[in-house]
């Protein structure tokens, strides 16, 4: 019962400390941002710590043991187990303080760049390393105090090592779907250090009742079975094993990033399923009664076997990925059930090769034990190699490596690890002429030397945004991928944050595009408006533009575009991907020559990191990140990041944040204007193309208001050129793009949660948006308080004066907004002409070109006259959207329908775009 019980609480223990793992990641992505470099740093402080944590441990039970013998008595291990898992508790409740103490000595150092990193590596490591160290107690300390012999350690080694990963497994998808979106940082450590004091208390009871189990501590027994050689042969083993395994686990989050996403629930799954089979293969080991030396040697032999077909079927992973995917309806309901199918076919693929794997170190174990006292030392010293070679298989195969090799070497190079492990195993066991494993590993590294690379086209497909099944969806990789023509690959570079191309379009060479993880983050002519705008508009509001900063680099247009205006002195960008930095030079022809300019300065790192480090102010920053179900990207709409980039605005300037309305929902939208809010007092939004929305924080508004001094400045030359550029020649048609005038978020209050660090629940909620993959829609503003201040702060309406818009106002705004296929602004826009102009022959003129340009597709007019008519409704009828999410009104809880707006305002409304990043269904 003892032993069952312990079980039990190895299992909730195994799930807190993988809970812990990923809440720490994401704390310490604000201290050392989300970059490669940041996510190995982490990655190795953990398996540092828990490398330690064996090493120490295994020693501590030994000693245990031998003071225990001396003394004449039973070594109390549960209750020293006991103590570890209440340190682990205590820890974890006080980590949110000693994090935020850590944050304020970061900012206060005065180190910078590299000589910064560092030094927060070293914060890091001081916040997580303590209790790591606590954790690696787990293995070499139950494995003692609760073997009983020698026949049964191997049996009951498995059992802890397997029941305290599968804790882990459930640790991982646990955290990632449901504790962090649902209780925030700080709470899941709350909760996890309690569950840790729980299973101390419990331990701590159980020593009482540990004779029952516990050994003969003055007896020591040894095995008569193979004689061990000396340690180093099978730690090489054990650390080799450790490497490869880690190397294809990075491997295979990052192919899975470019098959389904890469979003957090993505690298969840993957994380979640490497756990699970590691611990079916550690179970698997406690079934056999007898372990044949054979088994051993051969299970490595196996696994790397399997792994080289697996190999080549990776080459048409985004393929299969997608085929899955179509087979479920783009609806909420459907998510979990997607999720629950992808769990499936990875275990399926999975569960054969890395259960061998996870057999490894118990079988090891098997070989090594000789002594009953010396079980937990011996467990620690093998663990904490294989766990030094998991660091180093995250350090290199993870990071460092990938700056000169692609995704397809780090896999042949992992399984080249494991055939050398395994080949040295079979001298180790079967005691060979040395000559005989050599001859063995030669075919091996041949064959896995001659595997071709994976076909990039295919690896940056980018099929995970295809919702909807067409023709050619089920007739296999081969005549899909033959009948789906992409273009011409420019470039390619799996680099240590991401994998990056450039894309050439067969029948559109200028509108090359750059992709990353197999998602589009711009195309010179499709998204040309959305980047050009995201520069001119913050430039031409701000009270001046000397001084930019930018995030996000992509194809540069933006950076290049504010570094041609004349006055703009400096342009700094934060890139945290090498190979976009690599790549933009690919993109001079139509960037304005941004990587030859000299005002352009590119900083390669975390936006959020690199911006709390820079020095002095700026008068515009632009944030153009991708998109928020992006794992990482959250914290760029985050309320800390808003707040650390107003602190850095000049007086009068500009914080410019891009957003969209495809592929997401009105929750949010809603989610994303809330916490912009609760940073900037003054907000307006903007669209830029259809579905694309551009939100504008001021330091003042003074300037966002002067629609004088706007027009000037638009009209200056370099301005001119660059809004003519983007389609824009007058003033009025740049004006019809204010979608939320100065004012309107802030005229009621706004309920509802804000998006922090501490309590990420953005990336959560997009992710889950996207797998829907509707247009979502602005929340409506009706309230007599938004009518009376957007009426008030149009810009349009203030162009026009008092009084109605006049004819030429009316007629290129509702061109304008029709060429963006913005059809309910531009049918209140025309029904506004007709009923303030009646019998208008420009009115008629105009309408009959609209009908010809979208080919018979206008909106009704009729119906934009009767709702201009009617006073706002106040009924609490929900509006739904296409994806069935309702719409909200006031402070973003009031479901009503977006109607017209006040005389002059532009009223947020259903974009149906086809145009720039939206996705191509048909795929």
């Amino acid at each position: 019962m003892i032993r069952v019980t312990a079980l039990l609480l190895t299992f909730a223990t195994g799930f807190a400390g993988l809970v812990y793992e990923v809440t720490w990641q994401r704390y310490l992505a604000t201290l050392l941002g989300s970059h490669g470099e940041a996510t190995a740093a982490v990655l190795a402080i953990f398996l540092g710590g828990l490398a330690a944590g064996y090493a120490l441990f295994g020693r501590v039970t030994q000693w245990s043991v031998a003071r225990a013998r001396r003394d004449g008595r039973s070594a109390r291990l549960l209750y020293l187990y006991a103590l570890v898992e209440g340190g682990i508790g205590l820890y974890a409740l006080a980590f949110p303080i000693l994090f935020s103490v850590a944050q304020q000595v970061s900012l206060q150092s005065p180190a910078a760049d590299a000589l910064g990193f560092g030094f927060d590596v070293v914060l890091s490591a001081l916040l997580i390393g303590p209790a790591t160290v606590l954790m690696g107690g787990t293995i070499p300390i139950l494995t003692l105090a609760l073997a009983g012999d020698l026949a049964h350690a191997t049996r009951v080694h498995a059992w802890v090592y397997g029941v305290n990963t599968l804790g882990a497994f459930a640790g991982a998808l646990g955290a990632a779907y449901w504790l962090i979106p649902w209780l925030g940082l700080d709470s899941v450590l709350y909760t996890m250090g309690c569950v840790n004091l729980v299973a101390a208390a419990i331990f701590a009871q159980l020593d009482r009742g540990a004779s029952s189990v516990a050994p003969d501590w003055l007896q020591t027994t040894t095995d008569p079975g193979l004689p061990i050689a000396r340690f180093a042969g099978w730690a090489a083993v054990a650390l080799l094993a450790g490497f490869g395994m880690m190397a294809l686990q990075t491997t295979f989050n990052r192919v899975a990033g470019l098959a389904l996403g890469a979003s957090q629930f993505t690298f969840a799954m993957v994380a979640a399923v490497f756990v699970l089979c590691i611990a079916l293969g550690s179970l698997a080991v406690s079934a056999f009664s007898r372990i044949p030396r054979g088994l051993i040697v051969g299970s490595q032999f196996a696994l790397v076997a399997l792994l080289i077909p697996l190999y080549l079927a990776i080459a048409d992973i985004t393929y299969w990925a997608y085929a899955l995917r179509v087979m479920f309806q783009p609806a909420d309901p459907a998510f979990y059930v997607h999720q629950l199918a992808l769990f499936g076919a990875l275990v399926a693929i999975l569960i054969v090769p890395i259960s061998l794997a996870g057999a490894l170190l118990p079988l090891l174990f098997h070989l090594l034990r000789r002594e009953i006292g010396d079980l937990g030392a011996v467990a620690g010293r093998l663990y904490a190699w294989n766990t030094v070679g998991s660091l180093l298989g995250a350090l290199l195969g993870g990071y460092v490596l990938l700056f000169w090799l692609d995704l397809h070497h780090i896999y042949r190079l992992a399984v080249v690890v494991l055939a050398v492990g395994a080949v040295m195993l079979l001298q180790l066991v079967m005691r060979l002429p040395r000559v005989i494993p050599a001859l063995v590993l030669i075919p091996i590294v041949a064959v896995i030397a001659l595997l071709p690379p994976w076909p990039v086209d295919r690896m940056t497909a980018g099929l995970f945004r295809g919702r909807s099944p067409s023709p050619i969806s089920f007739l296999g990789p081969e005549a899909f991928y033959s009948k789906r023509l992409l273009g011409s690959i420019l470039f390619y570079d799996d680099d240590p944050t991401a994998t990056v191309s450039v894309l050439e379009p067969p029948a559109q060479p200028e509108n090359r595009g750059i992709v990353v993880n197999g998602k589009s983050d711009g195309a010179l002519e499709g998204d040309y408006v959305t980047m050009a705008l995201t520069a001119l508009l913050p430039a031409l509001m701000a009270e001046k533009h000397e001084r930019c900063f930018v995030i996000g680099l992509g194809t540069g247009v933006t950076a290049g575009q504010l570094a041609a205006l004349d006055n703009t002195a400096e342009v700094q960008v934060a890139e945290i991907s090498r190979g976009v930095i690599a790549a933009n030079p690919l993109f001079d022809a139509g960037n304005f020559g941004a990587s030859r300019n000299p005002k352009v300065s590119i900083r390669r790192g975390d936006a959020y990191r690199t911006l709390l480090r820079s020095t002095g102010q700026f008068d515009v920053i632009v944030s153009e990140p991708s998109n928020p179900w992006v794992a990482g990207v959250e914290m760029l709409y985050s309320r800390e990041f808003l707040s650390a980039a107003r602190d850095r605005l000049t007086p009068g300037g500009v914080y410019a944040q891009w957003f969209h309305l495809y592929e997401s929902d009105v929750e949010v939208v809603s989610l994303v204007l809330r916490t912009y809010a609760s940073v900037f007092p003054r907000v307006s939004v903007w669209f830029t193309l259809g579905s694309d929305l551009l939100l504008l924080g001021f330091d003042r508004p003074d300037r966002g208001l002067d629609v004088r001094a706007l027009e000037q400045r638009f009209h200056r030359a370099d301005f001119a050129e660059g809004f003519s550029r983007a389609g824009i020649e007058q003033f009025p048609q740049l004006l019809s793009h204010e979608l939320l005038p100065l004012g309107t978020l802030h005229a009621t209050e706004l309920t509802g949660p804000i998006h922090t660090l501490r309590k990420p629940i953005l990336s959560y909620r997009a992710a889950r948006a996207f797998f829907i993959g509707r247009q979502a829609w602005l929340p409506p503003y009706l309230s007599a308080e938004h009518e009376e201040v957007s009426s008030r702060n149009s810009l349009l309406q203030r162009y026009s004066g008092r009084g109605p818009l006049s004819e030429e106002v009316l007629e290129v705004a509702a061109r304008e907004t029709c060429r963006f296929d913005r059809r309910e602004e531009c049918a209140a826009l025309l029904a506004r002409w007709s009923v303030d102009h009646p019998g208008s022959s420009r009115f008629e003129s105009t309408l009959e070109d609209l009908r010809k340009d979208t080919g018979g597709k206008m909106p009704e007019i009729q119906k934009g006259r009767l709702a201009m008519l009617r006073p706002p409704l106040r009924s609490q009828t929900p509006c739904r959207e296409e994806g069935g999410s309702a719409g909200s009104g006031p402070g973003f809880d009031h479901p009503v329908r977006p109607l017209l707006p006040p005389r002059g305002a532009v009223r947020p409304t259903h974009p149906r775009s086809g145009m720039g990043s939206l996705p191509d269904e048909g795929v």
